[in-house]
């Protein structure tokens, strides 16, 4: 009997994986989800832990290591990288993340009297209460930040042809900056600046999405297009708790290696992450994810080494620098020319560290 009952379920989950298949191609994506969250959970679900109408489990890494995934892109298998970046990408440029204790973004938010840290980028806030939101957005591009290693090791895969798109959560513009313009942004807020003589009437200032509303069409276009042709997923710096990005990592083909650089592991069993969605660092089951854990300069450092690349970027690194120096000088030069006479410009306190440049990232 219970023989029977194991065969009609496992009939009626085939039937459940046919329809799954089916639906893809009458259904398309929606603009406040990416994909059918129930249907892609039961498809990888089925197709991961009961082998049912998926790919199978194969290894595309010849260790679990940074190594292996270095010997990965030297091969000819790996033409279509895409990376998926938060925050944590640019802490090294000086610019705050979000979450970590005593010098996140989260933590810092006292003076503006919210009702919970994230409601200044709520779009339901911000309609009631925008002033804390203006008052923020007064300190996030007060100076210039430079890229790091990690925005220049993007930059050049993609010069080396590798990068297919740079899915980043961070509005700091520095992978503009850096060169690379295949970006889809995934960050949840928007600048908005109001308009002379009303009240509650904004227009935007840039292109970016609070929390509470959808994200624009070409974002679910994109990740339709780029995820099911990706030939590794490289994710630094973001911890992987937010919507949608999150469920990104599950977009790939399951025999596709993903790479986290990160100081902790994530993506493993968060609720915003289901347990069959989620990354498998160390059990032994494990054939495609790999955790290299530092921060994202060093772990990108390291990989470039391992590729033969770390004398090209750090002599990429040096010579952007040398640019951007250069255009600030120059800026600040013009700036001074324009001056009307009898008056002096004042002088921006280099002696004190800015704490208050943030950038939003996740």
């Amino acid at each position: 009997v219970r023989f029977s009952h194991f065969s009609c379920t496992i009939s009626f989950l085939k039937f459940l994986m046919l329809f799954a298949q089916d639906s893809d191609s009458d259904e398309e994506y929606s603009e406040g989800a990416v994909g059918d969250p129930q249907m892609d959970f039961l498809k990888n679900f089925f197709s991961r832990t009961l082998g049912l109408g998926g790919e199978s489990q194969q290894k595309s890494l010849e260790e679990l290591s940074l190594n292996g995934v270095a010997k990965y892109i030297q091969s000819e298998k790996c033409k279509n990288i895409i990376c998926m970046v938060g925050a944590g990408i640019s802490t090294s440029a000086g610019i705050p993340d979000f979450r970590s204790p005593g010098t996140g973004l989260y933590d810092n938010l006292q003076k503006y009297d919210l009702p919970y840290p994230e409601a200044i980028f709520d779009i339901g806030y911000f309609k009631e209460h925008p002033e804390p939101f203006f008052a923020l957005a007064r300190e996030l591009y007060p100076g210039q930040f430079k890229p790091t290693i990690c925005h220049y090791f993007i930059r050049l895969l993609k010069d080396k042809g590798l990068l297919k798109r740079c899915y980043t959560q961070n509005i700091d513009t520095l992978e503009r900056v850096a060169g690379y313009l295949t970006t889809c942004k995934c960050v949840l807020f928007i600048y908005f600046y109001p308009r002379k003589n009303t009240h509650h009437s904004f227009s935007p200032l840039l292109d970016i999405v609070f929390f509470g509303e959808s994200l624009p069409a070409r974002f679910f276009s994109s990740v339709q297009s780029d995820f099911p042709a990706c030939d590794l997923l490289i994710i630094m710096g973001t911890s992987l708790k937010v919507q949608p990005f999150a469920s990104l990592i599950s977009k790939v083909p399951s025999s596709t290696p993903r790479l986290l650089i990160n100081k902790e592991k994530a993506g493993k069993r968060y609720l915003s992450v289901p347990s069959v969605l989620a990354m498998d660092f160390d059990s032994e089951k494990a054939y495609r994810d790999v955790a290299y854990l530092a921060t994202c300069d060093d772990g990108c450092r390291k990989l470039a080494e391992l590729l033969g690349w770390k004398e090209e970027l750090e002599e990429m690194v040096k010579h952007e620098y040398a640019k951007i120096d250069s255009s600030s000088a120059t800026g600040a030069a013009s700036s001074q020319q324009r001056q009307p006479k009898g008056k002096t410009e004042a002088k921006a306190d280099t002696t004190k560290p800015r704490k208050n440049n943030l950038a939003i990232a996740e």
